[in-house]
């Protein structure tokens, strides 16, 4: 009983196809703690933009990677076209600093998405968002 337990620990080797190299068994430590680790969907999240303040919300949501942003710019272009396009110049920004994209949505709508998306454009139609 006593041969029972006692028992040789060896490494085992094994031959890696891929580099034709003879490798050992590696271990990789995985970190279980990590934040939002099961909160990698992808969000449609809706936005106001009554005042340039507004955007900060969407640019953090986008810098995050996993939000597309649809923008209501009815307010803000309501009440100063000035800002609008300021905020629109800043989203803009943002979103080729992302590799993402920017299309308008109607007259009152922007739709902002992240690297791993592109937004559909009918053959024939403007390309860029212009505030107007």
């Amino acid at each position: 009983m006593v041969k029972f337990f006692e028992f040789k620990r060896f490494r085992k080797t094994a031959y890696d196809e891929d580099d034709n190299v003879e490798s050992e068994d590696e271990y990789v430590e995985l970190n279980t703690d990590a934040p939002n680790a099961g909160n990698s969907k992808i969000i449609v999240r809706p936005f106001n933009l009554d005042d340039f303040a507004d955007i900060k919300p969407i640019l953090d949501s986008l810098r995050e990677g996993y939000t597309i942003c649809l923008v209501n710019i009815r307010p803000l272009k309501d009440k100063d076209l000035v800002e609008l396009k300021r905020a629109i110049n800043k989203l803009k920004k943002t979103c080729d600093a992302i590799e993402g994209d920017i299309a308008g949505f109607g007259e009152d709508y922007i739709v902002i998405t992240p690297n791993f998306a592109k937004i559909y454009r009918a053959p024939g139609t403007e390309t860029e968002v212009e505030a107007q």
